[in-house]
């Protein structure tokens, strides 16, 4: 089982890139954990926001496998603690799942098409942060729940 994080854009901010790569080499000791970090698009001020978003997909989707499974990290996706985030991770890996693929969208979300690709949704809370802060959470967040699969005490309730 490989997991894949996409995202649009850089980080840019050193305070979130340290956490980014902090959080993703303790999850390296689990399992098989990748991340793709998109270009943002060029000329975008010139750009509508659906060929903006048109254009993100292109790039989304020639990163994902026919066989990966797609959850995209959605606002208007499902939400839930880390302890139920963990079980759904366990669930997928049950599933037989080949790859688990996580998206985060650019500023304007993400295309129809990409939508439609989509298995999942899933929202990692109803306040709004930045892109470039969700990454960090959104890996962290991957990073709790799998301590919570193996029992050790990171996560207390």
């Amino acid at each position: 089982m490989k997991i894949k994080l996409i995202y649009v854009g850089k980080t840019g901010k050193k305070f979130l890139e340290d956490g980014e790569k902090e959080y993703t080499k303790r999850l390296k000791r689990y399992l098989p954990f990748e991340v793709i970090e998109l270009a943002d698009i060029k000329n975008a001020k010139k750009r509508s926001e659906d060929e903006i978003k048109n254009l993100e997909a292109e790039a989304i989707l020639k990163n994902i496998k026919s066989n990966d499974v797609l959850i995209l990290l959605d606002e208007k996706g499902k939400e839930m603690g880390s302890v139920k985030f963990s079980n759904y991770l366990q669930k997928q890996f049950n599933a037989g799942s080949q790859g688990i693929v996580f998206v985060i969208g650019g500023p304007y979300g993400f295309s129809d098409s990409v939508y439609q690709r989509a298995n999942d949704k899933l929202s990692l809370s109803k306040l709004t942060f930045s892109h470039q802060m969700i990454r960090m959470f959104f890996i962290e967040q991957l990073y709790r729940a799998l301590t919570i699969l193996k029992g050790e005490p990171y996560h207390h309730q």
